[in-house]
């Protein structure tokens, strides 16, 4: 919040005092001018060097501005053909500066800790789009809207402060500058906000641009906000001038969350004087739309370079409701401001989802309240006229009128915008809004789609099929706004062919209605603005010719309609036809001469005024119906001499439609009503209604079975939830509600309005029983001073709860109609400017309230009745933030919470843990802004565009407790019970029927709490009840030892567990011989002797559900086959020798160790362990692991490293290698787990070793680093997420997991060891928090880290936490301790070193200590979640690995991190060199282009491409001019291609020459020409220089290009000219060698290879690369591979036309390169290996150490080198001399 003196606003430049500079400063060329537009004056930045001429906001850099207010408002206007820049110095509430800038100097969005570049990219409006550049001719003034609290919250997850300092740099012109909490629209007067009560805030007077009388604000100015709150587009800002074809684009990181800019238009509303009370069957007074001007609907133009879904569909219709779609477009004379979605393009596989989403499996769509969406104008009769077919958004409905049962087709993913049914009813026809323009064609009595296409338009308005289904005609507009006619052939689609476009044709006349005649399908008509043409299609040719219109070609026509005939009648080709206009006349047009036979001009009755609007018409065979828009339908006979039935409506009318039968009329209204007139009753019936905007808010009432809405059209409707009929609606004139809830109890209804007001309305009276408004009462607290975002009751009615948009959360007591506040909470709930409903929901027991807040991205559950917090949950992952939108508890109890979210989902979440149970794609257009269960619970309402009732398909989920678990080994009768520790009996299990509370009351004993239940499928393990007691003459212990084997006795209190099994959890009498001094409450375990051995696989039948905790480790998935045998070179004779690994597994945890005081530093990457020297970067490499490395640990006396690697597909056990340090050898090799090794610990004497298997493998293993034996394994009842051993006491080790914290006590009795268990539950004041991380501090202290960020503090000796304070917004997943300081790191990316010298003595305070003795010292931000870490004795410096594949060095003193090992996250697709070999270059999947000094391997500069992937690379050749003008060209997964400067490390070309994915690319030998193919098989030719292609070869269209190569021809006997020789390969084997001259522009085709595909791996699939070279040693052979009857590499020679050598290979290759310096080749295998062929002697020789397919082998220029990649790992070898 602002302070006072700032609040309403702030006026910056007159504040302080900007004309004196005196607290102001200026530079350069700053001068003070006057602007004709604006009419006063302005200031005048202008200069060359935008550095050097700026005007800075406060004078020194040691000043502050201290502006709170939460929006910036600039109002500026850049100078035409100039750049500018425009900083911004934030401060976050944590006094941290944030460098925010924007400018047209940036060419792509970077970020840091602490600064922020926002590129403008003016585009335009050609083929291609140039560079980040000047500002257009036509520029105009700008009212840029900046929020930087959600700036620094999205992009920073940082909280905003205050603006410290504003500079505003050349070339520019600035107004002022303000300050504001309040949300402005410029494009909004006062008068008219005040007269139409907007709930808008008009700008003040002071900030408001001119406008002329009479104009709109739009015409002359832009409003820009940025960032935007819609979740479906990104933050960007398109602004286009008609005259000055260029655009700005705003851009930002595409992963981050997506925030639609909002471009602020005129809106008009028309509202009722009074509140109209609630009445049966009343309709409210319609709410128009906001229009777009008469232009938007006449030219959608598409902006180039953009995907076509990025382009908008302007409407006509006022009901469509413009405010939520995702693309908004203003066009207006001079300029065209256009907001582009981010969705992706419509493709016909994906069956035109925008995401790959499915539908739930659980959720079946029932009954739909809506109608209309786009348009209200389609509504259809079925053949029979039992049924009518209308669009509600994006679903088509078919309504049984008899039954009232409803039929969907689903599968649009945007409004419908036309429909079109067949005379027999079979096929039907739809098209959706998103551009461009995709049409499904449906098997109507099945619902089946049998075909879906994307029409050439970008906008279909309309659609019509003949009579016979065969032909179906749809007219639109094109991407420039002209009208579009195509004619498509549907006749071979219900048979399963293809529909197959006959004719397009471009019109420059008006277009409204289009029909093909009923008698004759090759026959049409339409109509539109001065024009009534007759069509005909001839062959696959259509025309049209113009009907003479005479004194009526001045009419707008709107309707037309062709005559019916009896079958039995001999009727014309053509029948007559029917056309309205909307001045009130209908033209009878006889076809055959083209001219208007009569004309009739309809009046209303008794009215000889003008005539009637007439917007539709339809033709039967004795009467003809007419919808007006005075909202009459009429019906006339076809002399039109006087009305027959006449039935008014409440709106306009949109359409009408005769049945077949002649005997209804179906009527649309623009307010979104449908119904039908039954002429001989003279009834009508209203078939669906709707309300005419999104829906805000629901209510159900279960004794009533009613249903409430409130929407945004000022209007709350009660409906009947059995017949979805519309029971009551009311109409607010002066306030908008917002929020609305049922009483459970009363009949009563809550309703909370924009303004902050409470009011309860009774049903019986219709009175206002109580009302509570923003006024503060005399003896009570203050209600709520915002929108109400919320309301709900508790089930029990005890109480209400109330949420507004400032963050207040009130409680009120509904024990008596009073309704008197009890709490009021401030800043709890998230506070929104545009508040959405559902953000507060209440468990069905009235125990739980949870809510959204205090951020969008959390959900928050609370204690109703005392509003405590129990849990916090994220909605946001690492790679995206998510926001939540609405909630509400599911029908059990605690049940499911479900989250409506940000991206249209819904998320299903455990109500007690937290955990993430699926997420589900809704089918909803637009937002979701509520959901709920119906009363009865076995129905879901979710409203939004529409209002959609779900079935619940799934049967309810079997329900266990988590102590509802029996041994695999146990008899078969046991899985029936369900063992109770604490009532040593056994009880049924809970069937499906029963309440899941029954188990709650016994689970929830333990802790307080309900624990956590699962369903079945899930492996679910034995928990330990502190308040179980063991039999009598039992020591509460149990044994598994070798000697005992199976045979083992389990000692249960029910003695039901008689069965051979794995150890099981039993608590001993506190008070029991061996237990260890802990307190009345304490308990313990024992494990004794040997390992058992009973089967971990038999219990582990059923695949467990990973925990919800990044410190476990998963290993990436993998396509590699297992190598059989591999062949070592014999000692000496190697070829190859590693000499560098390029990349760190992110992936592993735990898996890098650096001990300073030895220097030894080491790391994983994939299988190997990389040692390396600091100081040189020399590396050594330790292979032998068969799978990717896990975790490491160095033991204390560093002479001793451990590395755990996964367990492979056909092995049975993990691999544990004990490394000698010093030797570098491997000296010992155990193994015991079965999946994944979690984490490694050293005792501190280096005697034993633990080994923690991961949440699979759920053991934890003791080893003997004497023997190398295993001394014990035990079985763990659940996840453990670290183990560490007492630095102070060797036998004792601690595990941290699930709620609890595990101590284990070595007890040695001679040759045998027992592991003594005791474990104790996190404090309370933590809530359901699981520890994730552990380390020991000073003596007898133990630090746990905790998944909900929190930090607590153990004093191990008395077995008590004395300590908790919030360390972290997430997951921490990394401590470690030294001294008085400790290192926390989370999966937020954040590293945090904190001061913990007082702790020790806190220890002694009991629950007295406080955390505010504990602060953070310093802070960074990293580029991933911490996964490893080791720091030096006093912890000032140290390693850091993260997730991103980056090892940082952390220096505490300076504050500084520095990157020291950094790779490629994504897979690497190329690998080239610099012509000196000083430099390579790789791209990657993620984007990167990334340059490395070839002698260190160190990054020297990365460009980045967000959003898309880099598939393949080139580097410019020596010919191409000096050194520092080399280049490199990237090909792009969008078609693109980009040439970057090594020399200015910037990319100074874009070129867009493929419409598909690049695959290959070369330069040519001169470097003047660019060769690229795409994975359509097409290859262009380029030349940089003037950024043109000249030339496509399709010769290998159809597969992909899988490489391209270019050198020089040295040999004239080839038979060709040309001065180059390149070669293209295609993936179907197919190889082209080409002689080319690029200067000349000649190509000619040299030769063409094709190899034959074997059948057997043709049909399968799955086949390898095809791969082509030339020879390096002889350019007359090209070297091929692929795949074949045999594995074989072929030497073709161009000159003898034939294979003239065949060296075999052990399997498929999948890489290939030769060495320029030796007869040597490098083939990698799909095994991970990769082989060395001397192509003289004929030897091979293999090598292992990748962890993946070897999918590129690349020699250097000078064949010293072999870089190999395997995924993302970059090896680089040495090629040894023989």
């Amino acid at each position: 919040m602002a302070e006072a003196w700032q609040h309403p606003f702030l006026n910056v430049f007159r504040y302080f005092r900007v004309n004196e500079w005196k607290r102001s400063s200026k530079e350069g060329d700053v001068a003070v001018v006057m602007d004709k537009t604006l009419k006063g004056s302005v200031y005048l930045i202008r200069g060359s060097v935008s550095a050097n001429n700026y005007l800075q906001l406060p004078r020194t850099s040691t000043q502050s501005l201290g502006l709170t207010g939460r929006y910036l408002y600039v109002l500026f206007r850049p100078l035409p053909a100039k750049r500018f820049v425009i900083h911004l110095d934030v401060t976050t509430q944590d006094s941290q500066v944030i460098r925010v800038s924007f400018s047209n100097f940036f060419k792509e969005f970077k970020s840091s800790a602490t600064w922020l570049q926002f590129p403008f990219v003016f585009e335009t409006r050609t083929p291609r789009r140039v560079l980040a550049g000047m500002a257009p001719p036509g520029a105009c003034w700008t009212f840029l809207q900046l929020d930087l609290h959600d700036i620094l919250l999205i992009y920073l997850s940082r909280c905003y402060g205050h603006l410290k300092s504003v500079k505003l740099c050349a070339n520019l012109l600035v107004k002022n500058l303000y300050t504001s909490d309040l949300n402005f629209d410029p494009g909004i007067t006062v008068s008219k906000a005040q007269g139409a009560k907007l709930p808008i805030i008009p700008v003040p007077r002071e900030m408001a641009f001119p406008v002329p009388k009479g104009e709109s604000w739009h015409d002359h100015y832009i409003h820009i906000r940025f960032p935007s709150d819609s979740p479906q587009a990104t933050s960007e800002l398109v602004w286009t001038n008609s005259s000055s074809p260029a655009a700005v684009i705003l851009e930002s990181v595409p992963q981050l969350p997506a925030h639609q800019v909002t471009l602020s238009k005129p809106l008009q509303y028309r509202m009722s004087p009074a509140i109209q009370m609630p009445r049966p069957q009343t309709s409210c007074p319609a709410l128009s739309a906001p229009r777009v001007l008469s232009e938007a609907s006449q030219s959608c133009q598409h902006s180039e370079g953009s995907c076509p879904a990025d382009l908008s569909v302007c409407s006509r219709d006022s009901s469509a409701w413009v405010e939520a779609s995702a693309v908004h477009t203003v066009v207006r004379d001079s300029q065209r401001l256009t907001h582009k979605s981010t969705g992706m393009p419509v493709a016909l596989e994906d069956t035109g989802s925008h995401k790959h989403f499915l539908p739930d499996p659980v959720l079946r769509l029932k009954r739909i309240i809506g109608f209309g969406g786009h348009s209200t104008k389609w509504a259809l009769w079925t053949k029979d006229g039992a049924a009518v077919v209308y669009p509600c958004h994006a679903v088509i409905v078919v309504l049984h009128i008899s039954t009232g049962e409803q039929r969907f087709f689903l599968g649009h993913t945007d409004k419908v915008s036309a429909l079109a049914l067949d005379r027999n009813s079979l096929l039907l026809a739809s098209a959706q809004v998103q551009p461009p323009s995709v049409v499904r064609l449906w098997d109507f009595p099945s619902g089946r789609c049998l075909s879906l296409f994307r029409s050439p338009m970008y906008a279909v308005c309309s659609l019509s099929f003949s009579s016979s289904g065969a032909l179906l005609c749809g007219v639109g507009r094109d991407h420039q706004g002209r009208t579009v006619v195509v004619a498509w052939g549907t006749e071979q689609v219900s048979l399963g062919g293809e529909v197959v476009a006959l004719s397009k044709v471009h019109a420059d006349f008006d277009v409204q209605t289009f029909r093909v005649s009923l008698l004759d399908e090759t026959r049409m008509a339409s109509c539109g603005q001065g024009s009534i043409r007759l069509w005909r299609l001839r062959g696959r040719t259509l025309r049209s010719c113009p009907v003479d219109l005479g004194e009526h070609c001045g009419l707008e026509f709107s309707d037309l309609a062709f005559a019916q005939a009896l079958d039995s009648c001999q009727v014309p080709s053509i029948p007559t036809l029917y056309v309205c206009s909307r001045n009130g006349h209908i033209l009878e047009v006889d076809p055959q001469r083209m001219a208007v036979r009569c004309t009739h001009h309809l009046l209303p009755t008794g009215d000889p005024g003008p005539g009637i609007t007439i917007n539709s018409l339809s033709v039967s065979l004795t009467a003809c119906a007419v919808g007006c828009e005075d909202g009459y339908l009429r019906l006339w006979p076809l002399d039109f001499s006087s009305v027959l039935l006449e039935a008014e409506h409440e709106g306009p009318i949109s359409s009408v439609c005769i049945s077949p039968n002649g005997l209804c009329v179906l009527s649309t209204t623009s307010s979104s009503h449908l119904g039908f007139l039954d002429i001989p009753s003279r009834e009508y019936t209203v078939l669906a209604c709707s309300h005419m905007a999104p829906v805000l808010a629901l209510s159900t009432e279960q004794s009533r079975g009613q249903l409430a809405t409130v929407s945004m059209d000022h209007t709350v409707r009660i409906w009947d939830l059995a017949t979805l009929r519309q029971l009551y609606d009311f109409t607010s004139c002066d306030e908008a509600p917002c929020a609305i809830t049922f009483h459970p109890t009363w009949p009563a209804v809550f309703c909370g309005f924009r303004r902050g007001a409470i009011r309860a309305f009774s049903l019986e009276s219709t009175g206002v029983l109580v009302e509570h408004t923003c006024v503060p009462q005399p003896k009570g607290p203050w209600c709520h001073q915002g929108a109400i975002i919320d309301l709900l009751v508790t089930p029990d009615g005890n109480f209400l709860f109330s949420s507004c948009c400032q963050g207040s959360l009130v409680q009120y007591s509904c024990s008596n109609s009073q309704c008197h506040v009890l709490r009021v909470a401030a800043n709890v709930v998230f506070q929104d400017a545009q508040p959405h409903p559902n953000t507060l929901a209440v468990s069905r027991d009235s125990r739980l309230l949870a809510f959204v807040g205090p951020s969008k991205c959390t959900v928050t559950v609370m204690d109703s009745a005392s509003l405590n917090e129990l849990l916090r949950v994220s909605i946001g992952t690492l790679d995206s933030l998510d926001s939540a939108v609405a909630i509400c508890f599911g029908p059990t109890s605690p049940g499911h919470l479900l989250v409506s979210t940000s991206s249209n989902k819904v998320m299903v979440l455990d109500a007690v843990s937290g955990r993430t149970v699926r997420e589900v794609y809704i089918g909803h257009s637009e937002p979701v802004h509520a959901v709920a269960f119906t009363p009865d619970q076995q129905q879901v309402l979710s409203v939004g565009d529409a209002i959609f009732l779900w079935d619940v398909l799934a049967t309810p989920e079997r329900q266990v407790s988590a102590l509802d678990c029996v041994p695999s080994g146990s008899p078969a009768g046991s899985p029936d019970t369900l063992l109770i520790a604490s009532s040593n009996q056994s009880i049924p299990r809970a069937s499906p029927a029963h309440d899941a509370g029954q188990l709650e009351d016994v689970t929830s004993q333990a802790r307080g709490l309900p624990l956590q239940q699962i369903s079945m499928p899930s492996h679910i393990s034995t928990q330990p009840d502190p308040h179980f007691r063991p039999p009598e003459g039992t020591d509460g212990t149990f044994s598994a030892s070798e000697e005992e084997g199976c045979c083992g006795e389990i000692h249960s209190p029910t003695e039901l567990l008689k069965s051979p099994g794995p150890p099981v959890f039993v608590e001993k009498e506190p008070s029991g011989a061996g237990d260890k001094a802990w307190g009345a409450a304490s308990s313990s375990w024992q494990y004794h002797g040997h390992p058992s051995t009973w089967s971990t696989r038999e219990i582990k039948a059923q695949i467990p559900t990973r925990p919800d905790s990044y410190k476990h480790f998963t290993a990436r998935y993998k396509a590699f086959m297992q190598a059989k045998n591999i062949s070592c070179p014999p000692a000496g004779g190697e070829q190859l020798r590693l000499k560098t690994v390029v990349g760190y597994s992110g992936n592993g945890r735990a898996n890098m160790v650096w001990r300073p005081d030895t220097g030894f530093f080491a790391y994983t990457c994939g299988r190997l362990v990389v040692v390396e020297d600091l100081h040189s970067g020399a590396q050594q490499h330790w292979l032998g692991h068969p799978e990717e490395i896990s975790t490491l640990a160095l033991s204390h006396n560093a002479q001793v490293l451990a590395s755990a690697s996964c367990c492979g597909s056909d092995a049975a056990l993990c691999q544990i290698r004990l490394w000698d340090v010093p030797g570098c050898l491997c000296q010992q090799l155990i193994s015991h787990h079965d999946s994944a090794v979690q984490a490694l610990a050293f005792s501190p004497d280096d005697t034993f070793l633990v080994t923690l298997g991961d949440y699979r493998d759920l053991t934890l293993a003791l080893w003997s680093m004497a023997t190398y034996e295993l001394v014990s394994a035990n079985r763990l009842p659940e996840p453990m997420h670290g183990v560490a051993f007492n630095p102070w006491d060797a036998g004792e080790l601690i595990c941290v997991g699930p709620g609890a914290i595990t101590f284990w006590f070595l007890q040695q009795h001679g040759a045998d060891i027992s592991l003594q268990v005791h474990q104790e539950p996190v404090p309370e004041e933590m809530g359901l928090a699981e520890l994730t991380s552990l380390c020991y501090g000073a003596a007898r202290l133990l630090y746990c880290g905790s998944s909900t960020g929190q930090v607590c503090v153990w004093d191990t000796g008395a077995g008590r936490c004395f300590l908790v304070w919030e360390a972290d917004d997430g997951e921490i997943g990394l401590l470690v301790c030294s001294g008085s300081r400790l290192v926390s790191g989370s999966n937020t990316r954040r590293l945090r070193l904190w001061a913990v010298g007082a702790v020790p003595e806190l220890q002694y305070k009991g629950s007295s200590a406080r955390s505010t003795s504990v602060f953070m010292e310093r802070e960074l931000t990293l580029d991933g979640a911490i996964v490893s870490a080791s720091f030096d004795s006093g912890m000032d410096m140290g390693v850091v690995g993260t997730t991103a594949g980056t090892l940082w060095y952390i220096s505490w003193t300076e504050g500084t991190s520095t990157r020291l090992i950094s790779g490629h996250r994504s897979k690497v697709n190329e690998v080239v060199f610099s012509p000196d070999e000083s430099y390579c270059a790789t791209c990657g999947e993620d984007g990167s282009v990334r340059v490395w000094s070839l002698a260190s391997m160190e990054l020297v500069v990365q460009f980045q491409v967000l959003n898309q992937s880099c598939l393949c690379l080139a580097w410019s050749p020596p010919s191409c001019g000096h050194p520092e003008q080399q280049q490199v060209v990237a090909g792009y997964s969008d078609g693109t291609l980009r040439v970057f400067s090594i020399s200015r490390t910037a990319m100074e070309l874009k070129m867009h020459p493929h419409r598909s994915a690049l695959t290959a690319i070369a330069f040519s030998t001169d470097g003047q020409t660019i060769l690229s193919g795409d994975k359509d098989g097409l290859v262009a030719v380029s030349r940089p220089r003037v950024g043109m292609t000249f030339r496509v070869l399709r010769d290998h269209q159809g597969a992909p290009i899988s490489v391209i190569q270019s050198t020089y021809k040295e040999y004239v006997d080839l038979g060709v000219e040309g001065e180059d020789l390149w070669l293209a390969v295609s993936e179907d084997q197919r190889v082209s060698v080409w002689a080319s001259n690029w200067p000349e522009n000649h190509c000619k085709l040299l030769d063409w290879l094709s190899f034959p595909v074997p059948a057997a791996l043709e049909t399968s699939g799955l086949l390898p690369p095809s791969l082509a070279t030339f020879c390096p040693w002889d350019l007359a052979l090209l070297v091929y591979v692929g795949f074949g009857t045999h594995e074989e590499v072929a030497f073709y020679s161009l000159r003898q036309k034939q294979v003239v050598e065949k060296i075999m290979l052990p399997s498929c290759a999948m890489s290939l390169s030769l060495s320029p310096g030796a007869h040597l080749m490098a083939v990698g295998f799909s095994e991970c290996t990769l082989s060395m062929v001397d192509c003289t002697l004929g030897t091979t020789q293999e090598f292992a150490g990748h962890d993946d397919v070897v999918h590129l082998c690349r020699f250097t220029p000078s064949g010293r080198l072999l870089f190999t990649v395997a995924h993302s790992e970059i090896l680089v070898w040495e090629v040894l001399s023989p």
